[in-house]
């Protein structure tokens, strides 16, 4: 929202208000952004999964997120990032990509619940 060179950040100004020249809209965003409120406390293990191709979430913003919450956890759960090329919003992947999204979802499960034995890719 700070960046008003990204071409979906502008558009989104008269619903959330302009954080950069309105100090009560920064300090409202700034109150739900998840990024930005991550504390020292127990998170749950994170898998961040993102498409290369995606205009309105950036690749590196789910892992960045994921990694913030996993440096405050001293138990360091596992938070793999999967990043999907060529996806996004409006290119789909055949039905085969979305098979191996799901298996690595169920993978990530398996192995953060502690079934994962055997499991290899």
């Amino acid at each position: 929202m700070l960046d008003d060179t990204l071409p979906l950040t502008p558009p989104e100004w008269p619903e959330w208000g302009n954080p950069i020249t309105d100090e009560a809209a920064f300090r409202y965003i700034l109150s739900y952004s998840p990024y930005d409120n991550v504390a020292a406390r127990d998170y749950p293990a994170i898998l961040a999964m993102a498409g290369l191709t995606d205009p309105r979430v950036t690749y590196w913003e789910p892992a960045q997120m994921g990694r913030a919450a996993q440096g405050h956890d001293d138990r360091r759960r596992p938070g793999p990032a999967a990043h999907q090329h060529g996806r996004g919003p409006w290119r789909r992947g055949g039905r085969f990509d979305r098979l191996d999204e799901v298996a690595i979802a169920y993978a990530f499960a398996l192995q953060v619940t502690g079934h994962a034995a055997g499991i290899t890719r």
